[in-house]
């Protein structure tokens, strides 16, 4: 589903229904700490429900097969527990394609949250760009593109230097 039924979704059930959460106020967090975490819920999870769904999808399939290979069973037949195995030996090896995932999936969760910052009225950087597009202010827009083009390349150095460290059988030359 896309972010914006998510976001109404959650609108409709936690703010208007049954009344728990606010729906479009923002308390800033060090002013408030309770109201800041509460203002904050409902666009944490309509950001983080899609891409926890990805995520998941894609640790599951990529520990089966890791489960499936020749040192898990060496590792079993050594006597190790079930925990162990996954623990110690296949959970590390099955998390490069997670890692993968997630280094592409920054910038969907960026676009997402361009339209989860309108939809509960939050003060930032997707506000920000949305804003100044209607304003027909480019040199902002161009500025705003600038910025979240950086921490996508960023993400993709993390991404890499992670690599490194979870397999270090991958070396950069």
């Amino acid at each position: 589903m896309p972010n914006f039924v998510i976001a109404l979704l959650l609108i409709f059930v936690f703010g208007v229904t049954l009344r728990w959460l606010p729906i479009s106020s923002f308390t800033d967090p060090f002013d408030d700490p309770v109201a800041g975490v509460r203002s904050l819920t409902l666009p944490a999870i309509t950001l983080g429900l899609a891409l926890s769904a990805v995520i998941t999808r894609t640790l599951r399939s990529s520990l089966l097969d890791t489960l499936s290979d020749d040192y898990v069973r060496t590792a079993r037949a050594k006597g190790l527990s079930d925990w162990a195995v996954v623990r110690g030996h296949a959970l590390k090896n099955a998390l490069i394609p997670v890692v993968t995932v997630l280094g592409l999936q920054l910038g969907t969760l960026i676009g997402g949250a361009v339209i989860t910052e309108y939809i509960f009225a939050l003060p930032g950087v997707g506000r920000l760009v949305v804003d100044a597009v209607f304003a027909r202010d480019y040199p902002l827009v161009q500025g705003v593109v600038l910025l979240i083009t950086v921490g996508f390349i960023a993400s993709n150095l993390l991404v890499d230097i992670v690599y490194g460290w979870l397999d270090p059988r991958i070396r950069y030359a």
